[in-house]
């Protein structure tokens, strides 16, 4: 895959998940649901930390803006190390899918980042209003912002029966997270390279077999 394939895989990503992410900034109260499907809603959280929603602070005897700020930076570096990894591959000419799985992996990376580090300052809070975009009293500042994220899907929503010892009458759901379009990507990269993994990372011997049969 060349380098032009993959900018414009990471650009639609982009575009889509910001797209989305102001959409639902912009429109909804944090916390309002809309059902599409019984088993697919629109439901919009911020999430101010890492995967799942925890915070730095939770590990760790730091206060909540300051493990925020680590968080960012962290990202940050990751993001310019997959770049790199990126465009080390492309260079190299590795595998499609290889290149494929770290394209996406890259856009949501930087489609998630690009919210932890502008959003402070282009929004006010949701917090039982809509939010403003380039709001003249933004909710928070330059790296502190949280990540939007609006797709839940509670394929499994029901009550545990109420002979299930311990668990009788309690709610059960499946899928609980809530993620948005770049998750979606990271994701989708990760899984490109479990499930495809030999052609991802082809060994040594079937590197010289292309090669070979690209000479024939």
């Amino acid at each position: 895959m060349s380098l032009k394939k993959s900018l414009i895989i990471i650009a639609l990503i982009l575009v889509v998940d910001q797209i989305s992410k102001i959409y639902i900034k912009t429109s909804f109260i944090l916390g309002e649901a809309h059902e599409v499907f019984s088993w697919f809603k629109i439901l919009f959280i911020e999430n101010e930390g890492a995967a799942w929603g925890t915070k730095l602070s939770d590990l760790l005897p730091i206060s909540e803006p300051v493990g925020k700020l680590i968080l960012t930076i962290f990202r940050i570096f990751a993001v310019f190390g997959i770049g790199y990894w990126l465009w080390d591959i492309i260079r190299k000419e590795s595998r499609r899918t290889l290149i494929l799985a770290v394209s996406l992996i890259f856009a949501g990376a930087v489609g998630n980042i690009i919210d932890s580090v502008f959003y402070g300052i282009i929004f006010d809070h949701s917090n039982g209003q809509v939010a403003t975009l380039f709001a003249d009293q933004p909710y928070g500042s330059l790296f502190h912002g949280k990540v939007v994220d609006m797709l839940y899907f509670p394929l499994v929503d029901t009550t545990w029966p109420d002979w299930v010892p311990s668990l009788g009458g309690k709610r059960f759901r499946f899928f609980e997270p809530v993620f948005n379009i770049a998750d979606t990507a990271i994701s989708t990269g990760v899984g490109i390279l479990i499930v495809f993994n030999k052609k991802a990372f082809p060994k040594q011997a079937d590197k010289k077999e292309e090669v070979a049969d690209q000479n024939v």
